[in-house]
């Protein structure tokens, strides 16, 4: 009776044990470094509410791959690249995290990048921008599902890229506003290129740079451009205040967040290039994000949404093909160029810089009394194969 009661507790204790190893080995750690407070707070938060609506999709609503359990922890950088560099070193380091995604500024993604080298664990960025992050910047441990400011530039300039036509920017005097310029100028091939304003990120009252374009534009021949570049607080359409249409002077952008393209209406007609609009993709993925959004927020969703959930499905994409297995190594081998599904339809990991290729789409902004914001109507979608998107990695 004795020997038999011992046998019991002994393999109880085998089993509990057995099972708290299965426990400690049996999750997938994902740090989410992103601006859950800060200047980029809506695009930060629209991003994780992608990342988790993608990770329950992808998985089929188990959170589980290999057998394993996804855990993700969530990191507020606010938009500072200090904290956002401390918050992954501490993610990797005390959270034991697999792999990190995020974040939301390209500054604090640029300080971000070594940490990832540092501790050799994957930093699948997303959604910052500049081109220096997959670029001089660069090392092997990071991947990119957003889109960079070549891919955003080169799209653009489609739009605007015609004889007679004259251009100057309008960007933040940051990371993403510099890149995004420099990207820009590389893409315009024929249009000509007169004046460069940097304001800085903080701008209220745009009417001292506003001056300075038109002064440059105002005499020009032809079609005449203001090209913006921007992000986050501020209305840099407020420059259309001071009456552009006397100098014959047009307004083109990018896409941006719908309450952003509130400011879209006035410009019917306004021409430029996006990453994402919620009616434009036409795949399983994006019906399903979209229709989970309207069922959970009943309204649709944004820019940023469909690059969490790109990221989400990135991730569970390789953690499928590696079985769960989360070592960087094994990631880096399994991800480049992968292909996966996203609401934009197929992504690829590029080998050389782990830039995600993938479409872009070339848009007329339509007033529609149904929708508070300037509707992008789809011109054509510009495949990855269209734009040549430069290699700026130096490793």
């Amino acid at each position: 009776m004795f020997q038999t009661t011992r046998r019991v507790a002994v393999m109880a204790l085998a089993c509990g044990a057995a099972a708290a190893f299965a426990q400690s080995g049996g999750e997938i750690r994902i740090a989410h470094v992103y601006s859950k407070t800060g200047p980029l707070e809506a695009y930060g938060k629209q991003t994780q509410v992608g990342l988790m609506m993608g990770l329950n999709y992808a998985t089929g609503g188990t959170m589980m791959v290999g057998g394993k359990k996804i855990v993700v922890i969530e990191k507020d950088d606010q938009g500072k690249p200090d904290l956002g560099k401390s918050l992954l070193a501490a993610a990797y380091a005390d959270d034991k995290a697999d792999l990190a995604i995020g974040p939301t500024s390209s500054g604090v993604a640029l300080a971000m990048l070594p940490v990832a080298e540092e501790y050799q664990k994957i930093l699948l960025v997303e959604p910052a921008v500049a081109d220096s992050i997959t670029g001089d910047k660069w090392n092997k441990y990071i991947f990119r599902t957003g889109r960079n400011s070549s891919q955003d530039a080169i799209s653009n300039a489609v739009a605007l890229d015609k004889a007679g036509t004259t251009i100057a920017t309008l960007a933040q005097d940051y990371a993403f506003g510099r890149d995004g310029v420099k990207a820009f100028k590389d893409a315009v091939k024929t249009a000509k290129i007169v004046h460069e304003e940097y304001l800085p990120t903080s701008t209220t009252d745009f009417t001292a740079g506003a001056q300075r374009l038109i002064d440059k534009l105002k005499d020009a021949p032809g079609r005449k451009v203001i090209f913006i570049i921007w992000a986050g607080a501020g209305n840099p359409f407020k420059i259309a205040d001071l009456d552009l249409k006397r100098y014959g002077i047009e307004i083109a952008t990018g896409g941006n967040i719908l309450p952003a393209m509130a400011s879209y209406k006035n410009f019917p007609g306004m021409e430029g290039a996006t990453y994402y609009y919620f009616g434009i993709p036409k795949n399983p993925v994006n019906e399903a994000m979209v229709a989970q959004h309207y069922t959970q927020f009943k309204s649709p969703p944004d820019f940023f949404t469909a690059g969490g959930f790109s990221s989400a499905m990135a991730v569970v994409t390789a953690l499928k093909k590696t079985n769960g297995d989360a070592k960087a190594a094994t990631l880096i081998k399994t991800m480049e160029g992968m292909s996966f599904e996203t609401p934009k339809g197929t992504m690829t990991f590029r080998k050389e810089d782990h830039q995600a290729m993938q479409s872009m789409y070339h848009f007329k902004i339509k007033v529609d009394p149904a929708f508070a914001w300037g509707v992008p109507e789809l011109v054509r979608e510009i495949k990855p194969s269209e734009m040549n998107v430069p290699i700026r990695n130096k490793k």
